[in-house]
């Protein structure tokens, strides 16, 4: 198959919001430099904070460090104020991959995938539902999809797979 689709295992998942005179100092505490452009993205081993806007970023880790982000960040509220989200439970991430996953994509994302480059990622559109797209290589993509939106999500993937399969 030219393409695949799967869902991911859970992870926790933050919205995170901090102004410029706190950005250094959340970094410090989460173990990273936040990425100061839209797009970008910085790592530190299972930790993951991509850039969203300017004073936006979505966090990533396994789920077993919930606990301590939330605590580490608390614990400098007072020097760096700033507004922790927990959304883990709000979204389901698909991984699609294979040869033709930008093309599926692009039944549904008005983004030109090409200039997406690896390691980078978007809050974009896929048809009419608000996604993260994250390109993790060449022929690899993550979209983080609101819960409620993978019904209608999902089958447009479907069946654009089908299409593909079909050489249509």
């Amino acid at each position: 198959m030219q393409v695949t689709v799967e869902e991911l295992a859970p992870v926790a998942r933050f919205s995170l919001r901090v102004r410029d005179k706190g950005v250094a100092a959340v970094g410090k505490a989460l173990g990273l430099t936040l990425p100061g452009r839209i797009g970008e993205r910085a790592d530190r081993g299972d930790l993951t904070a991509l850039c969203l806007g300017p004073d936006e970023w979505v966090l990533t880790a396994p789920e077993d460090a919930r606990d301590r982000i939330a605590a580490d960040l608390a614990a400098i509220y007072a020097r760096a104020p700033h507004s922790l989200t927990d959304i883990s439970d709000r979204e389901i991430s698909l991984r699609i991959a294979g040869p033709a996953a930008a093309t599926l994509l692009s039944i549904g994302c008005p983004r030109d995938l090409d200039r997406l480059e690896p390691g980078r990622g978007v809050r974009t559109l896929f048809d009419s539902a608000t996604v993260v797209l994250w390109r993790d290589g060449p022929e690899a993509f993550r979209m983080d999809v609101w819960r409620s939106f993978v019904p209608h999500v999902r089958p447009l993937l479907e069946i654009g797979q089908e299409e593909l399969a079909a050489g249509l």
